[in-house]
């Protein structure tokens, strides 16, 4: 097999997906394990709380998967292949021109990787749709086949630049070649780590970026142009 020349690195939620995959998966986990919905709301309103109190992305994204501690991971891992394919047959799952980007890199020969703070029970049967080459997410630790609640590191901001730097480095890719795609202004890092990075959406950090490096290079967001 020809070495890669370059590589296209992908955020998931909003970028790819047209939702925020933790939260629609954290519903569809709760109501399995015959939670009220109230417990939903519960958590939700618990992580929006600690965001207004001034904790960093990295810090809620913690918070979130002490949500699952004790959970069996081979039951999330089920349940996300259920959460999956309902999710595809309700329709409007994916964010179209984030997939078309995709697809074109996969057509190109460009290995895909996918780059999210969400998590294997998410990012797998996205992944595995997809044809993605790799995934990084969120790796929540597990004890004897359970979640502890804690993580190993979000795959948040800098994570997100380590980590493509890192896969370039190891496949011999100069990351000036690649490609990043995200949406939120905590993906800036890893458009930062790559010479062609696009924005998707509207975050002004992320469009101002892209006109100085890119030229402009964006697609549209979720919510629309």
């Amino acid at each position: 097999m020809t070495p890669a020349r370059r590589a296209s690195f992908f955020d998931v939620d909003e970028t790819l997906v047209a939702q925020k995959s933790l939260f629609s998966f954290l519903r569809f986990h709760l109501t399995a394990e015959g939670r009220p919905s109230a417990a939903y709301d519960q958590a939700y309103a618990g992580l929006v709380r600690l965001k207004g109190q001034g904790a960093s992305r990295e810090e809620v994204n913690r918070a979130y998967y002490t949500l699952y501690e004790g959970a069996s991971a081979d039951r999330l891992a089920e349940q996300g292949r259920v959460w999956f394919a309902e999710q595809l047959r309700a329709g409007g799952f994916f964010h179209a021109p984030g997939v078309e980007a995709f697809r074109r890199h996969r057509e190109a020969g460009d290995p895909t990787v996918l780059v999210s703070g969400s998590f294997f029970a998410c990012l797998d049967p996205i992944a595995e749709h997809l044809g993605a080459d790799e995934v990084f997410g969120t790796s929540p630790l597990v004890l004897d086949g359970r979640l502890t609640g804690e993580v190993a590191q979000p795959m948040i901001g800098a994570a997100k630049a380590d980590i493509a730097l890192a896969w370039a480095a190891g496949h011999g890719v100069d990351p000036r070649d690649c490609f990043a795609y995200g949406d939120h202004v905590s993906d800036l890092e890893l458009l930062r780590a790559v010479g062609h990075p696009t924005a998707v959406g509207d975050d002004p950090a992320l469009r101002a970026y892209v006109v100085a490096v890119a030229g402009g290079r964006s697609l549209p967001g979720v919510g629309g142009p």
